[in-house]
């Protein structure tokens, strides 16, 4: 009987762990930034175990969320700008999309010392980004308005992919406490101004004065739709990317130039489901877990945990 059932769930498993391994290899392109967490047992981070932030940002939403995220920062020309003269998106695309990946999984569920090195390999690289957009407007990557738009863009995008492709949808006072308690994230980079309520934040983010087209912005555009990845987890990829594309506001998708596919929702939650079957919640959630002492909600994490051995209780 055990041979029969091994016959059978083997396939599965193997199934599991490719679809698993081919979603987390774009952003393991990095050191892992929460290599160091057991040395810092009991400190609970900016968020905490008992936090709306570990939830939302440890379902596996946050890859469509991350997609949107950038979409809509490119529809700032100056931000845009910033990115497109200072960034090498276009010859290191994973390095980049996994060095953004590594300063959320810090921020979010790293301790204060992981969480402060994040942040200072981030100010140091914001001091070198400075120029003039195409649109004649100074931008400095410090500034805290810029910072904001960043900050309050990708914080919008985990909130509302949440809402629509995540595992459990938060109520309104939930989502409130979200957003709260990312504007920690934010003050460290001294973003301003950060909304403190969900509707809010949307507002903002769906009616800034700023918003605009850009070439800066087609040339980060074209480059999300069709990133260089793998033939093999390509359309996937494009899959959660309509997904992304489907939430964002219209008067930015028409910004951006982009368009609603139909079923693009239905089509997104089940890719999201399929991912969430063969990954679980995020492992790094799981390292915060464990060095808060914290409990871990059952049936939700399948991955191993990426850092050991967990220090022995005193």
């Amino acid at each position: 009987m055990g041979d029969l059932l091994d016959a059978i769930t083997a396939p599965v498993e193997r199934v599991r762990l490719g679809i698993s391994s081919a979603a987390a290899g774009p952003f393991q392109h990095v050191d892992y930034p929460l290599a160091n967490s057991f040395d810092y047992m009991g400190d609970p981070g900016l968020h905490g175990p008992g936090s709306v932030s570990w939830r939302v940002i440890g379902d596996v939403a946050t890859f469509v969320g991350g997609i949107r995220g950038l979409m809509i920062q490119a529809a700032h020309p100056e931000v845009v700008a910033g990115v497109g003269d200072h960034s090498r998106y276009r010859e290191d695309p994973l390095g980049r999309l996994s060095r953004t990946s590594a300063y959320v999984t810090a921020t979010s569920f790293g301790a204060m010392p992981e969480v402060h090195s994040a942040v200072d390999v981030v100010r140091r690289i914001h001091r070198r980004v400075s120029g003039v957009s195409e649109r004649g407007v100074a931008y400095d990557a410090s500034d805290p308005g810029f910072s904001a738009w960043v900050h309050n863009a990708l914080t919008e995008s985990f909130l509302v992919c949440n809402q629509v492709y995540g595992r459990e949808k938060l109520t309104k006072d939930e989502a409130d406490r979200f957003v709260l308690e990312q504007t920690s994230v934010g003050a460290l980079l001294d973003s301003d101004p950060m909304p403190t309520k969900a509707d809010e934040l949307t507002a903002w983010i769906t009616e800034h004065p700023d918003v605009a087209p850009s070439q800066a912005m087609r040339d980060a555009i074209e480059f999300l739709s069709d990133p260089p990845l793998s033939p093999s987890i390509k359309p996937a990829y494009r899959i959660l990317q309509a997904a992304a594309v489907a939430t964002i506001p219209i008067r930015i998708r028409r910004t951006l130039g982009v368009t609603a596919t139909p079923g693009a929702i239905p089509v997104g939650r089940a890719a999201v489901g399929a991912l969430r079957w063969a990954m679980g919640s995020s492992p790094s959630w799981r390292v915060g877990l464990v060095r808060t002492g914290a409990p871990e909600p059952e049936g939700l994490f399948k991955q191993p945990l990426p850092i050991g051995p967990v220090p022995a209780q005193k």
